[in-house]
């Protein structure tokens, strides 16, 4: 069974006299550094020079420093940066400035994993990773729920880095709702893996699929994307509520018996075949090679495959049939 963390195992005073160094404002950085300064902590924001995101962190109240000017001065420095661009912000803007003793963080466990990012014997080395996005991370902790999150401890240099890491996850609002522990290596493969194979790369590709054979059987695209897209999310809400058990007591007898007799054709040995490919590739470090060798080549790939998706006809049929739905407020989120 797994180790969860709740508030009455975490210890909030081994922070009291820290200085927190969050670099990055975006989904994660945003929602961290808002939620430790409403915790009373001692909170700056690290950001490269000339950042938009410069303005939304002063607005919130939050002091803005460039990179090694927030790490020189703090002791505890969360990095929610692009996992991409760790290394050259690590190598040029974070180990210069780290002293012995401080707790470098991380969101994602990827860089340190993969070796990317490789840290002094005298630092901590941490990671708390919500289960959610920023913004939940953000509205939870005002609603005083939480959302749950992981932790781990890849070094442990000062003796309590554990307790430091989970004084951090109680302060962003995550022992509220439980603080799971973990490795790095495992959040980062299982991370990686969970993304690829079913929560983007497995789901898309099962609707661009299942939309395509309807539209290429002679369906109306309209009707095909409102079977294979849109409903989806009544059924994700459910499995997310309850499990699939929840989902298949709510829908239909007739849905619930074509769930059994026709996804285990869908989804079947060569599928799980390729999952197991997939986590191959992720845990020997060829995936991490290869993402960390496009982005220094500039995107070129994945910027083609990126523009040929958003080009489809899946896409350009659900564009027209959101302005049915005005309340998606659609044309504010999806690039044209």
């Amino acid at each position: 069974m797994a180790t969860i963390y709740y508030e009455k195992d975490t210890d909030p005073g081994v922070l009291a006299d820290q200085k927190i160094a969050v670099l990055g404002y975006g989904s994660q950085g945003h929602a961290h550094a808002q939620n430790l300064k409403d915790s009373g902590l001692d909170v700056r924001v690290g950001l490269r020079a000339g950042s938009s995101s410069r303005s939304k962190a002063e607005e919130a109240g939050l002091r803005v420093l460039e990179i090694g000017d927030a790490v020189r001065e703090a002791d505890v420095v969360m990095v929610v940066l692009p996992d991409t661009s760790h290394g050259a912000v690590y190598g040029s803007e974070i180990a210069p400035n780290l002293k012995d003793g401080d707790m470098l963080m991380f969101a994602h466990g990827f860089s340190v994993h993969f070796g990317t990012v490789v840290p002094p014997a005298g630092v901590d080395v941490t990671m708390i990773a919500p289960k959610g996005p920023g913004h939940l991370v953000r509205r939870t902790y005002e609603q005083g729920i939480g959302t749950p999150a992981l932790v781990a401890v890849q070094q442990d240099a000062t003796g309590k880095a554990r307790a430091r890491a989970l004084a951090y996850g109680s302060a962003i609002g995550a022992a509220r709702a439980g603080i799971i522990e973990t490795t790095f290596k495992e959040e980062t493969e299982t991370d990686l893996f969970g993304e690829q194979t079913v929560l983007c790369g497995g789901i898309s590709e099962l609707v661009r699929n299942g939309f395509d054979t309807l539209v290429a059987a002679g369906y109306q695209p309209e009707i095909a994307y409102f079977e294979c897209l849109h409903e989806l999310k009544l059924i994700i809400d459910l499995i997310y509520e309850g499990g699939l058990s929840w989902m298949r007591y709510s829908v239909s007898d007739t849905a619930e018996w074509g769930d059994y007799q026709s996804g285990p054709k869908v989804v079947d040995g060569p599928s799980r075949e390729a999952m197991e490919q997939v986590l191959a590739a992720i845990q020997d470090g060829s995936f991490a090679k290869r993402w960390i060798a496009e982005a220094d080549a500039g995107f070129p790939e994945f910027l083609r495959l990126r523009q040929q998706a958003q080009t489809s006809q899946l896409e350009q049929v659900g564009r027209q049939l959101r302005q049915m739905m005005p309340w998606l407020e659609s044309e504010k989120k999806v690039p044209s």
